[in-house]
């Protein structure tokens, strides 16, 4: 399977195609910090964004930074005022929470 996604020491990033400077362009998602990489061969993009980590990595610890951790766990997510209810309302049959009951279906959608 093709994909645009490259994961690396728990990074990720996202590869597009820039058509004015004929080049692939690659950012680390999920932290806060500005890291890119770009290659303009398809064949080494993946070694410019393992280099990105390993020298955003090597640039926080110089600098006595905590490198930003991606995806802590928590977001939030607008829904309809009626799909909010449902689910609140399942979490009470279930006896749990709505963390829970939209934990269980975000799982069920990714792992299919």
């Amino acid at each position: 399977m093709n994909s645009s996604v490259l994961e690396y020491k728990g990074y990720y990033a996202n590869i597009r195609f820039d058509s004015e400077s004929k080049s692939l362009i690659g950012k680390i998602e999920g932290i806060n910090d500005l890291v890119t990489f770009e290659s303009s061969s398809p064949k080494k993009i993946e070694k410019e964004f393992i280099s990105a980590v390993d020298d955003y990595l090597a640039f926080c610890k110089e600098v006595g930074k905590e490198p930003e951790k991606t995806y802590k766990g928590r977001f939030n997510v607008r829904i309809s005022p009626e799909l909010h209810r449902q689910i609140a309302r399942k979490a009470c049959e279930e006896n749990g929470t709505i963390n829970s009951v939209v934990e269980k279906a975000i799982r069920a959608y990714v792992m299919n």
